[in-house]
């Protein structure tokens, strides 16, 4: 059975975190490849800022904003309800949004832990249960998450982000599955970068030792895809050698 497809051109992204760093190199390289990018975050100013510096590089007006806490379930579901309804479709969710907050089991606090746990896992969650039914209704759409090695590996000083980002990847899978039993042609990636270079993003810029330049995950998401619509990379590992 042929798969609906669609060129980037036609495409609707919603990038969250799309105003700096990972979030941004994503953003450039969707926009430049045709579609429409809604980057979305809290900070409306760094979201204008981006905004402008992409557009006036494409030369065209391809990349808007939206401000939103997405640790908040009714700002999520009015996000991706804004990015439907604006553009007509929903087709590329990335989840990108995530911080962590330094703290060694014995000195994990609740606040801590509750502000890692809702940023980098419930929020995505929300943003998926929100715009999954959407593209499996007009049969086309990908999502991508930013997990991490920190998804695969433990690490002694960021247990709370460990454990967000494994859950993830769980998370991932399972809509992964709910959409091949639904039939749904919606793709899950995710990506589990080491240590990206979120300062020196410049293409000109050399990233720092053990890091990798952002503009190698914005490559690596346009070739996953890029790819025939049957085929999922699963989990993306990228890392400095």
């Amino acid at each position: 059975m042929s798969l609906k497809t669609k060129s980037f051109s036609e495409q609707v992204a919603l990038v969250t975190g799309g105003g700096t760093g990972i979030g941004r190199a994503f953003s450039e390289a969707l926009s430049a490849a045709g579609a429409r990018v809604l980057i979305a975050s809290r900070s409306e100013t760094v979201l204008r800022r981006t905004a402008e510096s992409l557009n006036g590089a494409a030369g065209a007006e391809r990349v808007f904003t939206y401000a939103f806490d997405v640790r908040d379930r009714g700002q999520c579901e009015a996000l991706v309800r804004y990015a439907a309804e604006r553009f007509g479709s929903l087709d590329v969710l990335v989840n990108n949004s995530g911080l962590a907050v330094p703290e060694i089991v014995e000195e994990i606090t609740e606040e801590g832990w509750d502000t890692v746990l809702e940023t980098n896992l419930k929020g995505a969650m929300w943003l998926v249960r929100a715009a999954l039914p959407r593209m499996a209704a007009r049969d086309f759409g990908d999502i991508v998450n930013v997990s991490s090695q920190a998804g695969k590996h433990g690490y002694a000083d960021v247990p709370s982000y460990c454990a967000s980002k494994w859950g993830l990847l769980g998370f991932a899978e399972a809509v992964r599955d709910h959409a091949r039993r639904g039939g749904a042609n919606v793709r899950v990636f995710n990506f589990c970068p080491g240590l990206v270079d979120v300062e020196n993003t410049a293409p000109s810029e050399e990233p720092r030792p053990g890091f990798v330049h952002v503009s190698n995950m914005a490559r690596t998401l346009m070739y996953a895809l890029s790819l025939d619509r049957n085929v999922v990379l699963e989990d993306i590992n990228i890392y400095s050698r």
